[in-house]
């Protein structure tokens, strides 16, 4: 297999004094309700070796589970229309700043939890207390992606949950990989293990997928092998 780094990335990172190889595998286009479990097993099994460890997009797991959505199928709420106004916007992507995005979060947390984390972020932002929306609302609601005219077709016109049951998931295919596995959400801006098997410092897998190595748009990439060089 041709091992070349995605464009722009790093082929290794250092993590207390070791170095790691960052080994982006691609895949076919993953459609909603696909196994995960058989595509790891296509792509990234054959190439796996004793101490390695599966880093998999959270993205494609939510595709697998069918939590992405055709924004044409989202109806937004005039609720959600109204919040999304006061959402703060990024180059990097526009989190829960679109009506269809801000409807998704209020079906996975719920109206009041949304107007509580609302009003509460409302009150400590002028006070340069930041961050304190998502903490109520939930890490389910911050992971919450929206469509960007950069991410790979059709998805660029899909929102996404964040995976159900992250740590669930990565624990069953560490079971039948024989090999540890992370669920990542990485960007540009941050990156988060939503799920992991045993086996696997979260720290470690934080550090090495620092600057995304994945990618942010249509690399195609959606798993990566960690592997320590000697």
């Amino acid at each position: 297999m041709d091992w070349t780094p995605n464009p722009g990335k790093e082929f290794t990172r250092s993590y207390q004094g070791q170095v790691w190889a960052r080994y982006p595998i691609r895949t076919h286009v993953v459609q909603p309700g696909e196994d995960i479990g058989a595509i790891v097993k296509q792509y990234a099994q054959p190439h796996l070796q004793q101490g390695d460890i599966l880093a998999i997009s959270e993205k494609v797991v939510a595709i697998c589970q069918r939590r992405a959505f055709p924004v044409d199928e989202i109806h937004p709420r005039p609720l959600a229309r109204w919040l999304s106004r006061y959402v703060t916007k990024t180059p990097h992507g526009i989190g829960i700043g679109s009506p269809v995005t801000m409807e998704l979060a209020l079906r996975e947390a719920g109206v009041w939890r949304i107007l509580l984390a609302a009003a509460v972020a409302a009150l400590t932002k002028p006070l340069g207390i930041r961050g304190v929306f998502y903490r109520i609302a939930g890490r389910s609601v911050a992971a919450i992606d929206g469509p960007t005219p950069y991410t790979l077709p059709p998805y660029n016109r899909y929102a996404s949950l964040a995976p159900k049951n992250p740590g669930r998931v990565a624990q069953s295919l560490a079971d039948e990989l024989g090999a540890p596995v992370a669920i990542v959400d990485a960007n540009d801006l941050g990156v988060e293990v939503l799920g992991a098997s045993r086996g696997v410092d979260p720290l470690l897998v934080t550090e090495l997928f620092r600057d995304n190595p994945l990618g942010q748009g249509s690399q195609q990439t959606p798993l990566c092998i960690l592997r320590r060089q000697s």
